[in-house]
């Protein structure tokens, strides 16, 4: 298992230092899932493939300065639809097929529940397995990211099949889902779990939360449902085991659909949520300001103020201003340094080269390091 360095930054989840999980694919991944899309790649090429570009990514992860690493993604087409279609009981939609969109250049999928569910044999979990040895490897903690609970059900709403009768029905089996996933994420040497979710997002935008009520739905009590679904998916985990949230307004190809401050969601989200981290955007104003930070209690807050939607650096001296900014709010010892999401959300991608990527990784890592070894 992971064994930490001990030096003036934290040792264990999350890292003074962290990333939220996606990288941009390589143009050679990028081909070879165009070449097995077509049939001119075996699941076994693909796969092959994918591994070297993983390895060479943990080497990149580890040579930035992290202590932390994820495989990027690199063997998902989605941040989120590749888990929920990987669950027993769901099926996959065409959304442009059942639309009629012969033509469309932009892919549009989701799912729906037509059975009921369960974790059962899930391909990310093999996925994982294999990661883990690549990451130890170079001395880096593994880290596993999935949707949240709440995502899936906020997701399937409007795509729900016949197998559940109400809400509560649902709600125990995801809850049941995602216990067994965690159990089964930690068996296979999880200690770090990471948890997105873009359907708090939509709770802090006025728009959305407008559109939630002319269609019958109470945001606030939506947002008091899903508190309470994601603390009893997580109420099992092992002790030794970080869980963080991480609050997402939209990335699929630098883009976003919602805006909003945190102070809708934060008395119910951050101090009821029983996470052990929270990985919040704040990179532009679209997230509003530290004062939600107040209801914080023990957990850790990674701040994401280095945005990934667009390259060019954001200056050290501002990020070291904003985060003593948030320190009013939060102990400064409960505070972590990240990028405000993903490079790719989705396979296609961000609009930022990989130079860039790294070079914002290379930043967060220079930053976390001077903010963090004087106040430790």
């Amino acid at each position: 298992m992971y064994s930490p360095v001990l030096g003036t930054t934290r040792t264990k989840p999350p890292f003074r230092c962290d990333i939220v999980g996606s990288f941009l694919r390589p143009p050679e991944l990028l081909e070879a899932r165009r070449l097995h899309k077509e049939g001119q790649l075996s699941d076994e090429g693909l796969y092959e493939l994918e591994t070297a570009e993983i390895l060479k990514l943990v080497e990149r992860q580890r040579e930035s300065g992290l202590k932390v690493a994820t495989d990027g993604e690199f063997r998902r087409s989605w941040w989120h639809l590749d888990f929920f279609f990987g669950v027993q009981g769901t099926e996959r939609i065409d959304l442009n097929a059942a639309a009629g969109r012969v033509d469309a250049k932009q892919r549009a999928e989701t799912f729906r529940v037509k059975d009921r569910i369960s974790f059962g044999d899930h391909p990310l979990l093999q996925h994982f397995k294999s990661f883990v040895p690549m990451a130890e490897k170079h001395g880096l903690m593994p880290k596993m990211t999935i949707p949240a609970p709440s995502l899936f059900h906020f997701v399937q709403r409007f795509n729900r099949g016949g197998a559940y009768s109400s809400d509560e029905e649902l709600y125990a089996d995801i809850i049941r889902l995602y216990q067994e996933a965690i159990q089964a994420f930690y068996d296979a040497g999880c200690r770090y779990l990471q948890l997105d979710d873009t359907s708090w997002g939509t709770l802090c935008s006025l728009l959305h939360r407008t559109q939630l009520r002319s269609q019958g739905t109470d945001p606030d009590q939506l947002a008091a449902d899903y508190v309470r679904l994601i603390n009893e998916s997580i109420a099992q985990r092992p002790a030794d085991m970080t869980i963080a949230l991480h609050v997402c307004r939209g990335n699929f190809h630098s883009t976003w659909f919602a805006s909003g401050g945190y102070e809708p969601v934060a008395e119910a989200l951050f101090g009821g949520c029983n996470v052990d981290a929270f990985f919040l955007e704040y990179d532009n104003e679209r997230a509003g300001g530290f004062e939600p930070l107040r209801f914080i209690r023990d957990q850790f807050v990674v701040l994401g103020l280095v945005t990934t939607k667009h390259g060019g650096l954001e200056s050290k001296e501002v990020l070291k201003s904003r985060i003593a900014e948030a320190a009013a709010f939060v102990n400064i010892d409960q505070l972590c340094l990240s990028t405000q999401c993903g490079f790719a959300s989705t396979e296609e991608g961000n609009l930022l080269t990989e130079d860039e990527q790294w070079d914002k990784i290379r930043l967060v890592a220079e930053t976390a390091a001077e903010v963090w070894s004087q106040s430790e």
